[in-house]
């Protein structure tokens, strides 16, 4: 007798229960939602010529291991 999906999902939580990992729920921002574009362009133009933005930007690329990923 096949397995319902419920059966399947809780069989494969149980399973990473047991390897000592738990469930959380994160909240997002929701990409498709009206002005969301609007929005990132917003506050990207605020630190557009920001000083510590530049800093920080440099930084990250200073210390990023992204060796073939492009």
């Amino acid at each position: 007798m096949p397995k319902s999906t419920a059966m399947r999902v809780q069989k494969h939580r149980n399973a990473l229960r047991a390897a000592g990992l738990r469930p959380i729920q994160i909240w997002v921002p929701d990409t498709r939602r009206r002005g969301f574009k609007a929005e990132c362009h917003r506050q990207s133009a605020l630190l557009q010529d920001d000083h510590q933005e530049k800093d920080i930007l440099e930084w990250i690329s200073a210390v990023s291991d992204n060796k073939g990923w492009v």
